[in-house]
């Protein structure tokens, strides 16, 4: 597929000098560097944190949820069963 983009002056330069250093053409210049980046970014690092490791809750919500006010208890009911029981009402 071909396409059309907009590569600043000095970011040109130096992929043209890359190319030339490594007998390579510019189109596989591009082409490399972007694949190494999509793949970078389908790989996470090791030393970075999920979503939820990184989060921090506000102070009011943190009390709660060190009581265990997020937390269900036995006597709570099972999601899926009240929506089941919600849709055969109707």
């Amino acid at each position: 597929m071909k396409t059309t983009i907009d590569i600043p002056e000095p970011l040109y330069r130096k992929a043209k000098i890359r190319a030339a250093e490594t007998g390579s053409t510019l189109k596989q210049i591009v082409l490399t560097s972007l694949g190494k980046e999509l793949d970078h970014e389908a790989t996470p690092s090791a030393d970075k944190k999920s979503f939820m490791e990184g989060r921090r809750l506000l102070p009011e919500f943190a009390e709660f949820d060190a009581k265990g006010a997020f937390t269900p208890s036995s006597a709570d009911r099972n999601i899926t069963d009240l929506i089941s029981e919600d849709r055969d009402a109707r």
